[in-house]
């Protein structure tokens, strides 16, 4: 037990230089509470310095003192990860709650909450106070945001959504993927507005928005949806009003003059370019950031796996010309 606490120790305080404040709240009104208390379990309490993760009895949410059936945390986390998690009433696994389908997971038919810490800025992360059961804060809308970006050169900086609901930011809300594809965001919108403009961007600067081919655009080039209730929007391909399959956009462009072998890989995988070109590669993980750049390539690539962790990521390359290839590539 000592060793473990060690362990648990060592690895808190390796965290600290990357960790973020992130509050997680719960709205308990109309639910009968547990006499064990209300508690947030999920894979990142390990992290937060708790002994296990998905345990259900030791992260205890707070009641508020203002609002008596509001209940919060505040725990320390690394950044540019998502983590998922659920709120308990009680401190048994089957005091879980139940989770609406706009706000799961949905990747691999995982049930769980999801949220994407972006940024260490030095404030702290809060997606809102969460009705139990529910999708959305009390006065607003789930709006969740999905573009399938399979056909782009992913940006180092990872893909983006702006728009009327958060004042036309181009860098402050990052979408997150869990397959490499298709990213995703969700917003809580006040219900006293319906009508919302946006559009996603391949990157953070205003310069990186998309140009929408098809009609789903308006006069001002904006993608626009009517919210009179929770909404999960359609998956769309980047730049387009359909969505990837639809417009038969392959996984890879130029896939014939490049090829990725062997994958999935375990110690290494070697690209292999059939045209005679220099060429520059990039290694991205599934939030988009860039882990490993190949520049002046000619005729084949060697990639280590080295400190990639288990997972997929994305093999871009791009010659002189801008003609590109994007491989999912599998770590094992």
């Amino acid at each position: 037990m000592k060793k473990l606490l060690s362990i648990i120790l060592i690895c808190s305080i390796a965290q600290i230089g990357f960790a973020k404040k992130v509050k997680f709240a719960v709205n308990m009104t109309g639910i009968v509470k547990n006499i064990t208390g209300i508690h947030v379990a999920g894979d990142f309490q390990v992290l937060a310095g708790f002994p296990l993760d998905w345990d259900s009895g030791t992260t205890l949410m707070v009641q508020d003192v203002a609002d008596t059936n509001v209940y919060s945390v505040v725990v320390d986390i690394p950044a540019f990860r998502a983590y998922e998690f659920r709120f308990f009433n009680g401190n048994m696994g089957y005091d879980a709650e139940f989770v609406p389908v706009p706000s799961r997971v949905l990747y691999n038919f995982d049930d769980n909450r999801w949220l994407y810490i972006d940024s260490l800025a030095n404030d702290t992360t809060f997606a809102g106070i969460i009705p139990y059961g529910g999708t959305a804060p009390f006065g607003q809308r789930l709006l969740r945001f999905r573009v399938d970006m399979q056909a782009q050169a992913l940006n180092p900086s990872g893909a983006h959504v702006a728009g009327d609901f958060q004042a036309w930011s181009a860098n402050q809300t990052q979408l997150y993927s869990f397959d490499g594809m298709v990213y995703e965001y969700i917003a809580y919108v006040d219900t006293n507005t319906l009508n919302y403009s946006y559009r996603y961007l391949n990157g953070n600067t205003s310069g990186d928005m998309e140009t929408i081919t098809g009609t789903c655009a308006d006069g001002s080039g904006n993608r626009n949806i009517l919210v009179t209730q929770d909404t999960m929007l359609d998956v769309v391909c980047y730049s387009w009003c359909l969505d990837c399959t639809v417009l038969g956009v392959s996984e890879t462009k130029n896939n014939n003059n490049v090829v990725l072998s062997p994958n999935p890989a375990v110690d290494y995988t070697t690209l292999n370019f059939n045209s005679p070109a220099e060429y520059t590669v990039n290694i991205t993980d599934i939030s988009g950031r860039t882990l490993r750049t190949y520049k002046n390539i000619n005729s084949s690539l060697r990639i280590e796996k080295g400190n990639l962790s288990p997972g997929v990521y994305s093999v871009n390359c791009m010659d002189r010309n801008n003609n590109y290839s994007n491989h999912k590539l599998i770590i094992q």
